[in-house]
């Protein structure tokens, strides 16, 4: 197995150990590109390749929402370095080039961002995902989460309890467009996979419950962005793994 690592988790520099919550996020910093921007993208292309059905679903009715996504997308990549983007492709930074599809606009997303999504839409009194590419999971399938409400999305959760689950909606109630938010996570792992699905019925992992050493730190950085045209919302995972320090391994 290749090793996909960053040099560094870069918003996590000072002590991991007091995490943020949610905060404001300038719109410029929406999506990142890293050193491992070339490695990542070109796994990214295998998964899509080979486990499409595993990490990209889109509901008929989400379509306009996902448009909009890659509409957004395009349009903050017109700015950003390294990118070029022109009529009906981009050229990334590591120089490939991209046919940008109307008809899958999650899967061309795969293809030029390291960032996974999420589309969460209104659904009655909560939000629904009602479509994704995400080929970097972590303890959780896209196949069981699929077309579920939030509290359903979070059952797994031992502290997701029904106080817990009025408040995150009415977090996504109050998200509004141009004002993103983000938040990150921060966790020991002794798999460095980026694609580390695990259905909700399955074990955890062993190595969790501390029988191997942790040798990699694995963080996402969250980001939650408004869709102003179909009221989407947007939520971005940046996924970085470092090689932990020795400290964290017990070497």
């Amino acid at each position: 197995m290749t090793e996909i690592l960053q040099n560094a988790i870069p918003y996590a520099a000072h002590d991991h150990r007091r995490l943020p919550g949610i905060q404001p996020l300038d719109p410029a910093e929406w999506l990142l590109v890293d050193e491992a921007y070339a490695i990542q993208m070109a796994e990214r292309a295998r998964l899509l390749a080979e486990r499409r059905d595993a990490v990209l679903r889109l509901a008929p009715e989400a379509m306009p929402a996902a448009r909009e996504l890659l509409a957004a997308v395009l349009d903050f990549l017109r700015g950003a370095s390294g990118f070029a983007v022109g009529a009906g492709q981009v050229t990334r930074p590591d120089g490939r080039t991209v046919a940008v599809d109307p008809e899958d606009p999650l899967g061309t997303l795969a293809l030029l961002v390291q960032e996974d999504f999420c589309l969460l839409q209104k659904r009655g009194a909560e939000h629904v995902l009602t479509g994704a590419v995400l080929c970097f999971p972590s303890a959780w399938t896209l196949e069981q989460k699929f077309m579920m409400p939030l509290i359903r999305i979070h059952r797994p959760v031992a502290v997701y309890d029904a106080d817990v689950a009025k408040r995150v909606q009415r977090l996504f109630d109050g998200i509004r467009a141009g004002k993103p938010l983000w938040r990150y996570n921060y966790l020991p792992y002794a798999n460095p996979a980026l694609f580390q699905p695990r259905r909700e019925e399955d074990p955890r992992d062993p190595a969790r419950a501390g029988r191997e050493k942790m040798k990699f730190l694995r963080s996402e950085r969250q980001t939650l962005w408004r869709l102003p045209e179909t009221d989407a919302v947007v939520f971005g995972i940046h996924t970085f793994v470092t090689r932990a320090p020795e400290e964290s391994t017990g070497e």
